[in-house]
């Protein structure tokens, strides 16, 4: 069994915070869930990308913990009008 890098462990920590600070609010945890998830399927070897998805969460993580946050908000991509 491999063990994981110092990023791996840095993106589990994250998600771990997340998953704690979205408990007491309501709706927050099936999106964190599914994010994290379709976010599982990049390529170990972006490390770029994780790495910018990594400091995007975190500054989200920030705005979750904030007493005064109370729903959660985001975008879908939809057809286009034309």
């Amino acid at each position: 069994m491999s063990r994981h890098s110092k990023l791996q462990k840095q993106v589990l920590a994250l998600y771990r915070h997340f998953l704690r600070a979205g408990k007491d609010k309501p709706g927050f945890l099936p999106r964190i869930r599914d994010e994290f998830r379709e976010n599982a399927r990049i390529k170990k070897t972006d490390v770029m990308h994780i790495e910018y998805l990594y400091r995007r969460g975190q500054r989200q993580l920030q705005q979750l913990q904030d007493a005064n946050t109370k729903q959660l908000g985001s975008f879908s991509r939809g057809s286009e009008p034309g």
